[in-house]
């Protein structure tokens, strides 16, 4: 839409009116529901805000049941250590001295603890798989480096098919 290049006074007054009448609209407006509309947003700002939940006040510990004197102390394993709400067990104490060794920034502290803390297998770091992807590295032993003994281009032989992408396949090229 192209713009008309013909205002004459009449035209001008007319868009001054229009747009003086516009504006007292938005201003009867505004004053007439302006307020309606402030309360609504009020009520979805709040609305918006997380919900917040008491805070518990914190439990009594348990005493520990009373052990018997007569029984012999054995030597006590790592799970008997932890407690029973975690699902780990508790980190050497050499280890956890790696944390506070230098910085992360220089391949020691933070990083360092966690590399050697990955290096234990898991059946040494928690008490039971905690979730099911636990179970594909769970008492698996140790890794088998296992070398490759056949040549580039046997490889590259087997690998590719030996009668084309779209041909008929070769009994030989199937597995069983």
């Amino acid at each position: 839409m192209s713009r008309q290049l013909s205002m004459d006074t009449v035209r001008q007054n007319f868009w001054k009116e229009e747009y003086l009448r516009e504006k007292m609209l938005r201003c009867e407006w505004h004053h007439k529901y302006g307020s309606l509309v402030k309360a609504k947003q009020k009520a979805k700002a709040a609305a918006r805000l997380p919900l917040k939940l008491p805070t518990l006040p914190p439990k009594a510990p348990l005493s520990p049941p009373p052990t018997p004197k007569a029984v012999p102390s054995r030597a006590s394993s790592p799970a008997l250590e932890a407690p029973i709400q975690s699902e780990m067990y508790p980190v050497p104490p050499a280890t956890r001295a790696l944390l506070y060794e230098g910085i992360s920034h220089d391949f020691q502290g933070r990083y360092r603890y966690l590399s050697t803390r990955k290096l234990d297998v898991p059946e040494k770091r928690y008490l039971f798989p905690i979730t099911t992807n636990f179970t594909y590295g769970w008492q698996l032993g140790p890794p088998v480096k296992q070398e490759l003994v056949s040549c580039k281009m046997c490889r590259i032989e087997s690998f590719f098919r030996k009668n084309g992408a779209f041909s008929l396949l070769d009994p030989r090229d199937l597995a069983l």
